[in-house]
């Protein structure tokens, strides 16, 4: 795939020269090649298989789930109350998707864009044709985004309409939209803080599993200012869905008390997103990578 970039990305005619390649429409052109080459390779992954495999359970409980209601008795209840269909689904995107989706996705993608090039030992490859390095960074970032995006979002849009009586489809539908962008926000920060990761370190997967399912776990339990270090905090505070109050469900939404507003969430949110992707292309255009043998 690398050999392909390396030829895809090789300008024509007046397009070879440095200045030509330094201006704004080259480094466009670059980066929309390696977009284009990076999708199909990543859409045809065994990581991908693999993660469809991974987010078809939360489908198929939600199958079982309506099918059971429907011929049966509603098949959760708390303190002998129904637990609704829009209830369920608000803790599916809160405990599934929010904090085991969609940072895996961004640990085991973000991380590999540069990792596995050099990995594999094809990043010189790359690096030696006449494009802009950070180029190369920014399509694969976004081809990680369109990605994960059309893995997650029909995945979570399946469980919705599966949970949700078609009754109550309309009074929660602005609930699910907002669902569908929080996802997709955290696909991009996630991944663009784990790709800054996979340009630095040298084992990128361990220091990003740590971060995702150790500290910001930690953390996120943590009394004082110690959650504020973590993505998932501000992520839960564009949560739509109210919490439960009562139950044992009750006890595992301590981590989302104190929740910020929304406009910090956003502003904080962004700010990690683009300085993380600014740093992780500058960090590309200028290391090193040295190959072992």
């Amino acid at each position: 795939m690398a050999g392909a970039e390396a030829r895809a990305t090789r300008p024509a005619g007046p397009e070879a020269s440095p200045r030509t390649n330094r201006g704004g429409t080259s480094f466009l052109n670059a980066a929309g090649r390696v977009f284009d080459l990076s999708l199909g390779e990543m859409l045809w992954s065994r990581r991908t298989v693999f993660m469809v495999m991974v987010l078809g359970a939360p489908v198929f409980l939600a199958l079982v789930s309506r099918i059971v209601d429907l011929w049966w008795r509603a098949p959760f209840t708390v303190n002998g109350d129904r637990v609704s269909g829009a209830a369920l689904f608000g803790l599916l995107i809160w405990w599934v998707y929010l904090r085991f989706v969609v940072p895996i996705l961004g640990v085991f993608y973000g991380t590999a864009l540069i990792a596995d090039e050099v990995e594999d030992k094809t990043i010189t490859y790359l690096f030696t044709r006449p494009v802009p390095r950070s180029a190369i960074l920014l399509g694969k970032y976004a081809a990680y985004f369109v990605c994960t995006s059309l893995v997650v979002l029909p995945s979570v849009t399946l469980v919705f309409f599966l949970l949700v009586p078609f009754r109550e489809i309309g009074g929660n539908f602005a609930s699910f939209a907002t669902d569908l962008g929080l996802l997709a926000l955290g696909l991009a920060v996630y991944g663009a803080l784990f790709a800054l990761v996979g340009t630095l370190l040298q084992r990128p997967l361990i220091a990003g599993l740590v971060f995702a399912f150790g500290w910001e776990q930690i953390a996120m339990l943590m009394p004082g200012y110690v959650r504020r270090f973590t993505l998932v905090y501000y992520l839960q505070g564009l949560v739509p869905h109210a919490i439960p109050s009562e139950g044992i469900v009750s006890l595992l939404t301590y981590a989302f008390s104190d929740s910020p507003a929304a406009i910090t969430c956003l502003v904080w949110l962004g700010i990690a997103l683009i300085v993380s992707l600014v740093l992780a292309m500058r960090a590309v255009g200028r290391r090193e990578y040295v190959l072992s043998q």
